[in-house]
């Protein structure tokens, strides 16, 4: 990749710490990917902390052959429960302030808030560093799906308190700002996510692998991407699915990614077409030669694998959340409905299914306005944002006289 550093902009070194990293596959790795190479073309300094990843050797550092950093920590993880791919990261918070003393950032942006991100949080405070946070992951509200409901005010508190010890909370939509002024969380600024049209395209329809996955040319390819775990609500694209399948038998469920539901849902319905996780080119692929795309999230805090099928030229199912919420004009370009109507998703998706005018209206316009969604805007609103000291006492009067209005 080649960097390019803008005029009359003052070069600076910000470290983004994660318990998730590129090249794992989730939302968080993915938003951080787009914001690191788009933080070094713009000729700003990144370096990273992260949690050493599952079946990285001890002592591997990652080359930053993709040009996500120009320096990395990586200290030791431990897998987070009920994610067994994922780690949470363990350091002292002497030895991040102790690094930072040596290197010092000029802002630090803390992407999770498991433990290595509160002692990011605690050096960044002690010496003195700008510190701002990422609200990605709506933890509290999955406890409700792995029978631990009673510990979601318990989360909810301890994400009030992680949060207000920061600068300020990066939200990707208007609705999550109301979240997290609800949570007790008022120092929010607004930072949404970009799509790579180039990656995601409809010219990507692949035909044969159309055949492969048993369908013919009218036949109708339903595509699920995201991790199979319970707090996605596959429950409901399950039940969806099937209505489908009763009136048009000759369609095909596709999902991919992987997760804890994987091995329940194959055993239940081996007719379905479990792919796998899918990267890159292949990845568009997939998403190309799909027809309408199932979105039955509840709990995701944005959803970028909708913004991901809208430039693959899918139509759009979702509830009136995340990144729906901001980007589908329902009966525009995708359907949604209220977060509560189980029922009226199940019928969007049969009117999609049984209606090819509309499905294809859809599809058409849903490509054109995701052409709209650059991340270099993205990227300038982060520097905004965390990057410059000169407008930190602007965010927060904006983001005052904002909050008072929703």
């Amino acid at each position: 990749m080649t960097q390019t550093t803008q005029p009359n902009r003052r070069q600076q070194h910000i470290t983004i710490v994660s318990e998730t990293f590129p090249p794992e596959i989730n939302g968080v790795a993915n938003t951080l990917r787009h914001l690191c190479q788009g933080l070094m073309q713009r000729g700003h300094r990144v370096s990273v902390v992260r949690p050493r990843q599952r079946h990285e050797l001890a002592g591997a550092v990652a080359s930053a052959g993709d040009a996500l950093f120009n320096e990395e920590l990586v200290v030791p993880g431990l897998p987070l429960p009920g994610y067994a791919d994922l780690r949470f990261g363990i350091s002292s918070v002497r030895r991040l302030a102790t690094l930072w003393k040596e290197e010092r950032p000029d802002a630090v942006y803390v992407a999770t808030q498991g433990p290595l991100g509160v002692a990011a949080v605690s050096a960044a405070r002690r010496i003195g560093i700008p510190v701002s946070s990422g609200f990605h992951t709506n933890f509290h509200q999955y406890s409700r799906y792995y029978g631990i409901g009673a510990l979601e005010r318990v989360l909810c508190a301890y994400g009030r308190w992680f949060h207000n010890r920061t600068d300020v909370t990066l939200v990707p939509t208007r609705k999550m700002q109301q979240v997290t002024r609800a949570m007790g969380i008022p120092a929010t600024g607004l930072w949404s996510r970009g799509i790579d049209c180039n990656r995601f395209s409809p010219h990507k329809r692949d035909n044969e692998l159309r055949r492969q996955w048993g369908l013919a040319p009218n036949d109708r390819a339903v595509i699920y991407v995201g991790r199979l775990a319970p707090e996605k609500n596959l429950r409901l694209a399950v039940a969806c699915y099937e209505r489908i399948r009763g009136l048009h038998p000759n369609s095909r469920f596709i999902l991919v990614g992987d997760g804890p539901l994987r091995r329940e849902l194959s055993e239940r319905h081996p007719e379905y077409l479990f792919c796998g996780i899918r990267r890159g080119e292949e990845l568009a692929k997939f998403y190309a030669s799909g027809d309408l795309f199932l979105f039955p999230s509840k709990t995701d805090t944005f959803g970028n694998v909708v913004l991901e099928a809208m430039a693959s030229g899918l139509a759009v199912v979702a509830f009136d959340d995340g990144a729906a919420s901001e980007h589908i004009r329902n009966e525009e370009n995708g359907l949604k409905v209220a977060l509560e109507d189980d029922e009226g998703f199940v019928d969007c998706a049969l009117r999609l299914a049984d209606q090819p005018t509309l499905l294809g209206r859809l599809r058409n316009q849903a490509r054109l306005d995701a052409l709209e969604l650059n991340w270099s805007a993205q990227i300038e609103q982060f520097e905004q944002l965390v990057l410059n000291p000169d407008n930190k006492a602007g965010y927060h009067a904006l983001n005052k006289q904002s909050i008072s209005i929703l």
